[in-house]
């Protein structure tokens, strides 16, 4: 999955500290959100990670393995 934006893109250096707890760019906040979401995402055997658009904003993206249960909804 793919989650696209236009806004102003990463700040240079943040890729690597992003997902960690408390980690914010905002005034107000706890700064869980992503590292939360990357705690889901980890659990589930998957991957997340960001990067600027050419045109400006981010992309995450989001992988996760596929179980094969075709009953799985």
């Amino acid at each position: 999955m793919e989650v696209e934006d236009t806004g102003p893109g990463l700040e240079p250096g943040t890729e690597a500290t992003m997902f960690e707890p408390f980690y914010t760019t905002k005034a107000e906040g706890m700064g869980m959100g992503l590292s939360i979401a990357r705690s889901i995402v980890v659990a589930s055997g998957g991957r997340i990670w960001a990067v600027n658009n050419r045109a400006g904003g981010a992309t995450f993206h989001v992988t996760v393995p596929v179980t094969g249960d075709d009953n799985a909804r």
